[in-house]
This record gives C-alpha cells, structure tokens and sequence, in this order.
C-alpha cells in the first residue's frame, strides 16, 4: 500500500472494489509500510507520521506482527474520528526482522522520514538500541512490552509490567496455598537483557523468602534456539517443583515440546511463563502447554463488557482466527496514553507532550483503567494468572484487587536507585552486577 494517504483506498472503496481480501492480505502478511489505512480519510487531508517497530519475520514475528496490527487498528479507529488535532496519522511500519542491529536503522529511518513519536520494539536489547536514536532526536518510545526493570528514560514510555507488577507476584502465588505451596523453582531464559536481569531480580525476592521457595537451578539458551532436551534434563534432575520462564520468541515451540516428551506433568512441575500469551499459543501444541501458566496483566478470556467489545472490534478488522492479549493491550493503551497527552498538549511536540504526562493521564483500556505515573512514565497494572486451556485460551485462576503501580528499581534488587522525572529524575545508587552472586 502506498505511504501516501491520498492515494490510500477506504475500506468501504475496498469493499466496493471487491480489495478488501486483498488489503486484509497485505496487513497480515507483508513486511512494508502502510499508511492512512482508514475508515473515512479525506482525499486531501493533512497527516502526521508516527513509527512503528516490529518484526515481521524471523524468529519474533510470532509475537510482534499482532502488535503492528494493533497499532494500525488503533490509529485507524482514531482516523476515523477525525484524527488527531486535526491530522490523519500515517504509519510507518520497516519490518525489523528479528535483528537487534536493525531496529536503530529502521528507527532513524522512520525519524528522517518525520515520525512525531515511535511504537514498538519487543525485547530489551532492542528497545535499548533504540533509545540512543530516539534520544538523540528528542523524541518519544512507548514500549508496550514486559521488561526486566533497571531503567528510566524521560524518552521512553513504558507500558509492559516491571518484575514488581509480575514476576514477583508469579513467585509469591507459587509459594501460597492456592499456587501449590511450591518450594524449588527453576529459572530458564533466553540468553538476552530481560531474562538475566528479570531473574536476578527474581532471585533477590526468593533470596527473602527462602524458607518458602528457593531457586534450584538456571539456564539460558539463545534467542531462536528450540533445543532444550539438556535444559529438560537438569530441570528434573535439580528436583523442582516449579519453573519460571522467561524464554521469548519462538523458542518456546521448543521448550514445551521438549517437556512434553520428557513427560513432565504441570500438575507437578508448572511451568510459569511471562512471555507468552494468546498470540503464542496459536503456533505451541495444546497437548504440549495445556495445565501450564501465564503471568500476564491481560487475557483475552477476560469476562467484561469493554474487553468483549475490543475482541470483537478486532477480530472484525483482521478475521476471526486472530486473537488479543498482552501485549496488544498495553500498547492499545499507550496509543490512546498517546492521545490524550497531545490533545492536551495541543501540540506533537515532545517536551509538550512530556509536561502533559505530569497531569496523571488515565486510560479505561480493555484490561481495566490505567494510570501513567508521572514520577517513573511507567503504567499501573493488574496482575493476573492465567492457565492455559486446549483451546489456546487461559482460565484467569488470581488476580490482584486493584492496580499494582510499577517500581522500576525494586530495592532488594537495586538499593538507593530511583527514578522521579517530576524532579530531579534517576537518582543513583551502587553499581550491580546482574551476573555476581545474590
């Protein structure tokens, strides 16, 4: 589809030329760009360019291609009404590739071509490349991803959970009654950022609750690799009750097939994941995950009246197969976070929409409302559990009361780090060393 919104086809133009097979195609299936995809865009209007980074193909296309539908959804939905102070949004979605080296040439690439803001990244190694160039251009990322904690940038918008808001929670539920009342965990990783990082925060809490659950073992494997058989053997033979994972990409595949073959039962040894949701299950045997976890802030199985109507806005605009989760719903909020501080801004300038941020903002996104906290730009969340059905849905067997606000430098982990951007921002404490001893 062509970057200019004057030559794009509404959907009902699309509809009526028998293209809209084809448009739906495009979205799903092509690494390009697309722009002012949009229900009811003038042929003239003006437009302003936003960024998009995901990957669509390689190893993490199986979780980031959802999230550049989401967006195009969203900015599509926003278009629709009017857009935004008086501007059609135009998104410009390079496909990254599943190449951490890429994702700051496709940033620059969307900036030199005018993007006001940028969405996007998926894992830690990208998101930190990608800083630097959007710094650099006094620009804003909103990342929508869960993530390992340990930092603060004024640049950055962060959507996805913190340990605090997830990781921590999974822990504490495995060691209560109602989680079994587990005493070994394991931890496996992807050998990158978030997994070493999360886990030393991990550690740390356990390191505190020793006497209820303890680590017993912990490895990584490399981001893409599916060959866990060795990993398998010494999650058995460490004698654990529980295992956390935080594998990411399609090296799950991999994972749950190498316990399933090993007959591991996840009434004995579930396993609790942080990065896989709905999107995931769609490419993992049911038979292989079913009865295992998900810590996650959002299910599409949520029963409420907003969430149903998100789902099927969105099965509607991309088929019916498709399916919601986290963290399209993260960054489904942060486009409206988005929204909302330009609006009150007045203004798609950046330090504009940062002094806007100082108000509080608030979303009724599908999952419940959410609060950007002024102090650390990170968003309020509900953590939630769920377990996996064979359907490829979960069952959400816990759920905080009420909205968990994100401590992006937990202090058993980081002692005297902090971060206040209504202040002084990232107030520094010792030096660690993720990979020393806890």
């Amino acid at each position: 589809m062509s970057s200019d919104p004057t030559r794009a086809l509404s959907r009902r133009d699309a509809l009526r030329s028998g293209a809209a097979a084809t448009l739906a195609a495009a979205r799903a299936l092509a690494p390009a760009m697309f722009a002012g995809c949009s229900l009811g865009i003038p042929p003239r209007a003006k437009t302003v360019p936003v960024g998009l980074l995901h990957s669509q193909t390689g190893p993490l296309a199986i979780s980031s291609t959802s999230l550049r539908d989401i967006e195009l959804h969203a900015f599509e939905r926003i278009n629709a009404t009017g857009g935004l102070l008086g501007r059609q949004i135009v998104a410009l979605a390079p496909d990254t590739r599943s190449q951490t080296h890429l994702f700051p040439k496709r940033a620059r690439q969307v900036l030199d071509d005018g993007a006001v803001a940028v969405f996007g990244c998926w894992t830690s190694a990208s998101r930190k490349a990608v800083l630097p160039i959007v710094e650099a251009a006094k620009k804003l990322l909103f990342y929508p991803v869960q993530y390992e904690g340990n930092e603060a940038s004024s640049s950055c918008v962060y959507g996805g959970m913190v340990p605090n808001q997830q990781i921590i929670p999974a822990l504490d539920w495995l060691a209560s009654a109602a989680g079994g009342l587990r005493k070994k965990v394991f931890l496996v990783g992807s050998d990158y950022v978030f997994p070493r990082t999360a886990n030393y925060v991990a550690k740390k809490h356990l390191k505190v609750r020793a006497k209820e659950l303890h680590h017993v073992g912990e490895e990584y494997v490399p981001l893409g690799d599916r060959d866990f058989s060795a990993v398998v053997r010494k999650i058995l033979d460490s004698d654990a009750d529980c295992v956390l994972n935080t594998v990411n990409g399609d090296s799950n595949i991999g994972l749950f097939a190498a316990l399933a073959e090993a007959n591991v039962d996840p009434g004995k040894i579930p396993v609790v994941s942080t990065s896989i949701a709905e999107d995931e299950l769609r490419s993992l045997m049911p038979d292989q995950v079913k009865g295992h976890y998900a810590a996650s802030c959002y299910f599409q199985s949520l029963d409420t009246p907003a969430n149903r109507m998100w789902v099927d806005g969105f099965r509607k605009e991309f088929g019916y197969d498709r399916v919601t989760g986290d963290p399209l719903e993260p960054q489904w909020c942060l486009v409206h976070l988005w929204k909302k501080a330009v609006e009150k801004a007045g203004s798609f300038e950046t330090e504009a929409v940062r002094q806007a941020f100082r108000t509080g903002l608030e979303f009724a996104g599908p999952g419940g409302l959410v609060r950007l906290d002024p102090k650390t730009q990170h968003t309020t969340k509900f953590f939630r559990l769920g377990r996996i059905r064979d359907d490829r849905q979960f069952d959400i067997v816990h759920a905080s009361p009420e909205p968990i606000a994100a401590d992006p430098y937990p202090q058993e982990a980081f002692p005297g780090w902090s971060v206040d951007w209504t202040k002084n921002g990232v107030t520094r404490g010792a030096e660690v060393d993720i990979d020393g001893d806890v």
